[in-house]
């Protein structure tokens, strides 16, 4: 192989197209923008706009709203805890809390509450400690000998 045999891959270079060159080029006077005005120029678009009709973020009603006080948790089944003590990536000798379900990998990093659900059979023995429990939940953990703290997050 020479130097002078080098070459990019196919497509892996790619001709600028060069504008206001004549109207021979195909792409002289405006430059393929069109005429004046807003849309000739960049970054100024008026996003929604429709024309002097109004726009349909404006014709369609209003539904629903967001609740700033609403409790955000994830939820954790006893069958995802006992799948995760039988793996060993979760100690059932020590509490079962928001940063052992985190290591474990049971809940996201950026979870802030937890709430047990009853999904599935526990047959370890743990103490668990979290925001939520069902009632389900409880008599299921202390059916297998362990129990639940609810410890309400402020």
């Amino acid at each position: 192989m020479q130097l002078n045999e080098l070459k990019g891959n196919p497509g892996a270079r790619h001709r600028k197209m060069r504008v206001g060159r004549g109207i021979g080029s195909g792409k002289g006077k405006t430059c393929g923008r069109g005429g004046k005005g807003q849309t000739a120029r960049t970054g100024v678009r008026i996003n929604g706009f429709e024309g002097g009709q109004t726009p349909i973020h404006r014709r369609l009603p209003k539904r629903g709203f967001n609740n700033h006080s609403r409790h955000e948790y994830e939820t954790v089944n006893l069958g995802a805890i006992q799948k995760a003590v039988d793996s060993k990536t979760l100690d059932g000798q020590k509490d079962v809390d928001l940063a052992a379900l985190k290591a474990a990998g049971l809940v996201r990093k950026q979870a802030t509450e937890v709430k047990l659900l009853a999904k599935g059979e526990l047959k370890a023995k743990v103490n668990v400690q979290v925001q939520f429990a069902s009632a389900a939940a409880k008599a299921a953990v202390e059916k297998a000998g362990g129990n639940v703290n609810v410890i309400r997050a402020s």
